[in-house]
């Protein structure tokens, strides 16, 4: 009689197949079983006709993947550990010593770092452009540039840029170019589909942020729809190891169905916020696409149209340059319901303060003087939100 610990491990029961319910059902790997010496050896993982090994693939990951590239209007999908891991395995794949990537100036913090870091280090080259300005993106393209970043809105000052022409600029060239579409979520437009049937080649999500939906998960993708250049990524992707939990893809496929919903409100209640604080006198500027008068709202309009659900959660003010940095902390300090806190996209609205000399080339001519603070919208109610705003900056004054 076979021992009780053997049958536990080898119990030979199968559940019955055909079982069906409105969430996918989770599966966890790193060792996947074959039936046959001959299958292990046949079995494909590139194309997603079989699974070989955890890190290469499970169903509820193909099922993540799929569900992806549908939003933003790909064809392939690869997930990672995080939306600045979509960003490095992108330049790990494209880029080699004596390379040069150009990046925007307005750029998610993290992405010019690892330029200046890593990609420095092993003898890639890198350069800032002015986003706002697509003559110095194609003055700035030469015989060593082989990947251009593009980014819309712009982090933390949320600048929308002229798409369109930085794309024809690239496809001009003959440059690859890659999106970091987080605040778009593939909701706002499609990044593929930029007009005259062309599109970026590559778009990036932190899936942290919109498509968890929870402030709980970090994870990225890598967008595609050129087979041969998904192969090259997916090749390194392989190769590096990346991999992600399949908790993490479960809590994304859960909050999935209501992004869209959840899209629009934080849009909603971020743009009567914006508007309300444009009315104050504390306030110099306030920097969001769908406002009149904000860097780029004409392109993000051009591109998106009006309607709500089209321009993110997230505004920036610029306080009056009597406040001091200081007055500016305390104000952000003052507030109850925004927490201080990074990242963006979950139920909690959020507020970070920033020294915006230090991120920049140079003070863009089009905003105002003073402290930049950035609000990430949640669900609460925009009325309580505003009283908070209210009562901080009585608190300020």
């Amino acid at each position: 009689m076979q021992d009780k610990r053997t049958g536990l491990i080898h119990h030979p029961y199968t559940p019955p197949e055909g079982f069906a319910a409105p969430q996918p059902g989770v599966y966890k790997a790193s060792t996947v079983f074959f039936p046959s010496v001959a299958a292990m050896r046949s079995r494909e993982w590139k194309d997603k006709t079989g699974y070989t090994y955890g890190l290469h693939g499970t169903p509820t990951s193909y099922l993540l993947e799929e569900r992806i590239a549908t939003l933003e209007g790909g064809a392939q999908c690869l997930l990672v550990p995080s939306g600045l891991a979509a960003i490095a395995t992108v330049a790990l794949s494209l880029l080699k010593s004596g390379d040069e990537v150009l990046i925007p100036d307005n750029a998610y913090g993290p992405s010019k770092a690892l330029a200046n870091g890593e990609l420095k280090d092993w003898g890639i080259t890198h350069q800032c452009y002015d986003p706002m300005d697509p003559q110095d993106l194609a003055r700035r393209i030469g015989p060593r540039t082989k990947l251009v970043w593009l980014e819309a809105a712009g982090s933390v000052t949320l600048e929308f840029p002229d798409l369109r022409e930085q794309l024809r600029i690239c496809r001009a060239a003959g440059v690859l170019c890659a999106l970091d579409n987080t605040w778009g979520a593939g909701l706002a437009f499609n990044a593929f589909e930029l007009g005259q049937g062309q599109g970026v080649d590559i778009s990036i999500h932190a899936l942290t942020k919109y498509p968890s939906g929870g402030g709980d998960v970090l994870m990225g993708s890598i967008v595609t729809r050129d087979p041969q250049l998904h192969i090259r990524l997916k090749l390194t992707h392989m190769r590096l190891g990346l991999g992600v939990g399949m908790n993490d893809v479960e809590a994304v496929l859960r909050a999935l169905p209501s992004l869209v919903l959840r899209y629009r409100e934080h849009d909603r209640t971020a743009r009567a916020l914006a508007r309300w604080c444009q009315g104050r006198p504390e306030v110099a500027q306030v920097l969001h696409p769908a406002l009149p008068g904000s860097p780029g709202h004409a392109h993000w309009q051009a591109l998106c149209g009006t309607e709500e659900g089209k321009a993110a959660g997230l505004f920036s003010v610029i306080f009056h340059e009597r406040y001091s940095a200081a007055q500016v902390d305390a104000f952000c300090d003052a507030l109850r319901l925004f927490k201080l806190g990074y990242s963006w996209g979950g139920p909690t609205s959020l507020v970070v303060p920033y020294e915006l000399a230090g991120m920049r080339q140079g003070w863009p001519a089009h905003l105002a003087r003073g402290t930049l603070v950035r609000f990430s919208t949640g669900l609460e109610a925009v009325e309580d939100l505003q009283a908070d705003l209210a009562q901080a900056l009585a608190a300020l004054n």
